[in-house]
């Protein structure tokens, strides 16, 4: 019994030496010259061993940020843009909005027949074009287009009375506000 108890505290030692599985000083070479066998080594472990208490930790949940705030609808308008033009479809109306408030309008507008619907969202105005005309509809003159997608959609004086092909038609009088009020880079938001 005396040997199996050293045997037992030279294996422990062994195993437990700041754990890096390296003898401690106090472990001899007579006494890890034996291992242990199988039936020493799990009661010698349960009685010897220390057991962790396992006491339930609590954890206090990270907080989560607060979701952002609904955006701001311009007064009078259906847009949450601070600058630039807005654009409802619904109701054939347009906005210029300088400073989170409506400089001109509404403005009454044609958009895009079916299959040329003119796109909802934000686009950033691109560039302006004062006596543009349409190679792809028979030259249609499109004076003060201000263009706002890279595939042609842009605000022009047109037909308030027939829809276009994707483009804002304006009166004469509004497109060339529009075109004197927006710059390059301001926002079009286009709802439905």
């Amino acid at each position: 019994m005396r040997k199996t108890a050293l045997v037992a505290i030279a294996f422990l030692a062994t195993v437990t030496a700041c754990g890096t599985g390296q003898p401690s000083a106090t472990s001899t070479s007579d006494q890890s010259s034996t291992p242990p066998s199988s039936s020493t080594h799990s009661s010698t472990t349960s009685s010897s061993a220390p057991t962790p208490t396992s006491s339930p930790v609590s954890e206090t949940p990270t907080p989560q940020p607060a979701p952002p705030p609904p955006p701001v609808t311009v007064e009078g308008t259906p847009c949450d843009i601070t600058d630039g033009a807005c654009i409802r479809l619904s109701t054939n109306e347009s906005w210029l909005i300088s400073g989170g408030k409506v400089e001109y309008g509404p403005v009454p507008i044609t958009s895009g027949r079916p299959g040329y619907e003119t796109p909802v969202g934000y686009f950033p105005v691109l560039h302006k074009v004062k006596n543009e005309v349409s190679r792809v509809y028979n030259n249609a003159p499109m004076p003060y287009s201000v263009y706002f997608t890279d595939y042609g959609i842009a605000f022009h004086e047109g037909s308030l009375t027939e829809e276009s092909h994707g483009c804002i038609h304006l009166s004469m009088e509004a497109a060339i506000k529009y075109f004197n009020s927006l710059h390059s880079g301001e926002q079009v938001q286009v709802v439905a």
